[in-house]
Order: C-alpha cells, then sequence, then structure tokens
C-alpha cells in the first residue's frame, strides 16, 4: 500500500531552533513539517523565520531541501464567544501568513478542548463562514479540527453544511474521533470522505480511564486502517504526527519518536 506524505508537528519539539526542524525533517526523509509554534513563541506570525524580512529565504530554504509546510495550526477558537475576536484576529494573521509562504491550510478549532465540552457552534460556524471567504481569494483554505464535539462525523458535517462556504475542509485527527467521537476510522472516512483535507495521528492506550500516549503502534489507536481507508477514497495528502511533547514534557525526546515514526509509515506502505 503506497503511503500518504508524511509530517510532524513542531508541537513535538518545543525546544527546537528552526534548523534543527527542517534538518531533522530532511534527514530523516519527511515531505513536510507542520507549524505549531517554535520555542517560546506559538504565534507564527512572530516567529523570526516568517517575518517579512526572512521569509523569502525561508521559502527559498524549504524549496532546497524538497520539504513543505502543509499546514499552520492556529490556536484560534471559534466557538468560544469570550475568545471569538481574539480568535478570528489570530485566524486571519495566519491566513495572511499561509498566502506568503504557499501553505494550503491553516488550522482552525471549534472549543479547542479536546473532550466534548459546550460552545456556541452555531457562532462559530458564521465565524468559519467568513474566514472562509476572506481565505478564498488568497488562496488558503481553513480547515476545521475534529475535537472536542466535532470528533462526531455526523456534528462535523452538520457544522459545515452551517458554515455554508464552498472553501471549507476538515483535519482529521484520527486520535479524537477514536477516543472521543468513538468512531471506528472507516465510518469517519465515509462520513467525511473528500472533505478531509489533512490528518493528525498519535498513539495510545487507555491506562485508569485516561488515554497515555506512545509511540506509533504501541498502542492501540487503528492508523493503519485510517491510511488504508484515506487512500481507498484517493486521498493525496499528509498524515502529520501530532506529538504532544509541549503540553506533556515527559514524553519521549522527539528524535527518537520522529525517527520511529518514518520507519512506521514506511512499514504500512510496504504492506
Amino acid at each position: 500500500m503506497k503511503t500518504v506524505k508524511i509530517s510532524f508537528s513542531t508541537l513535538g519539539c518545543p525546544r527546537w531552533t528552526w534548523t534543527e526542524v527542517f534538518s531533522t525533517a530532511k534527514d530523516l526523509g519527511f515531505d513536510g513539517v507542520e507549524i505549531r509554534g517554535l520555542g517560546d513563541e506559538l504565534f507564527a506570525p512572530a516567529i523570526k523565520e516568517f517575518r517579512d524580512d526572512a521569509i523569502s529565504h525561508t521559502k527559498a530554504k524549504l524549496e532546497r531541501l524538497s520539504l513543505e509546510i502543509p499546514v499552520l495550526s492556529s490556536g484560534a477558537v471559534l466557538a468560544v464567544d469570550e475568545k471569538a475576536d481574539e480568535s478570528c484576529d489570530e485566524a486571519r494573521a495566519y491566513i495572511d501568513l499561509a498566502q506568503k509562504l504557499g501553505t494550503p491550510y491553516v488550522r482552525v478549532m471549534g472549543t479547542g478542548e479536546p473532550d466534548i465540552t459546550a460552545g456556541n457552534f452555531r457562532g462559530a460556524a458564521s465565524r468559519y463562514h467568513d474566514l472562509c471567504e476572506y481565505a478564498a481569494p488568497k488562496g488558503v483554505t481553513p480547515l476545521i479540527e475534529t475535537n472536542g464535539a466535532l470528533s462526531s462525523s455526523d456534528a462535523m458535517v452538520a457544522f459545515l453544511k452551517a458554515a455554508n462556504t464552498e472553501n471549507s475542509g476538515v483535519l482529521w485527527d484520527v486520535h479524537h474521533t477514536v477516543r472521543i467521537g468513538e468512531e471506528c476510522v472507516a465510518e469517519t472516512c465515509e462520513i467525511l470522505g473528500s472533505r478531509i483535507k489533512h490528518i493528525h495521528v498519535k498513539d495510545s492506550e487507555m491506562v485508569n480511564g485516561k488515554p497515555e500516549y506512545r509511540m506509533m503502534g504501541y498502542g492501540d489507536i487503528p492508523v493503519f486502517d485510517a491510511v488504508r481507508e484515506l487512500k481507498n477514497i484517493g486521498y493525496d495528502g499528509f498524515a502529520s504526527l501530532e506529538w504532544v511533547k509541549r503540553w506533556n514534557p515527559d514524553l519521549q525526546e522527539p528524535g527518537i519518536v520522529f525517527a520511529h515514526y518514518v520507519s512506521y509509515m514506511k512499514m504500512l506502505s510496504e504492506l
């Protein structure tokens, strides 16, 4: 089975420099890097390599290395009314940066909480519509992530219908739909189908009622099945490893985990 393109989120290497990020990606055989902060800076437009005076050099370096930035993952939460204005400003800044970088997607969220929490999803759909319309002439598509209440594919489809915009798509976090949405990956793929534009993968097993993260293949998240289902529907995007070390500093070091991920995905491609 031919595998999808692979990337890792910088969420997994919060202490690395930009040079360490792209050098490791190239050396290990990744196709791209997903941006979710760098060092102490979570707001991507403020990262020095992405400022106007440096962005041309950054793009040229990535092009020479045949590396892509498939998505900029913002922290924008659209279903939390008290954060809505700030989040929409953040999302627009990410969209502007994505246009400059030639990055096709920007991640936004509902409440931002992995567990199902209350939120104003009607308001979120309206805000998402406006962001998608803002992004369309810039060649960028905001992707709404399957987390929290949107870990249900039916809920996600309803959200997208309410948003009513053609310039939309889904970032499928496989861990969230399995653990929170309690869906099998075949069901998620069947319901969301071509709406899926980017995926996050991570593995875990349940210990005392809570997920404990594991390197790929050491937990029970059906990543192989997810990749197989995606290939069956013609998905040609990225499978991005979201190793959440920024929020869980005791997790294994990124160099070890990233190298293992490359080997694991290569193994899947040979099955």
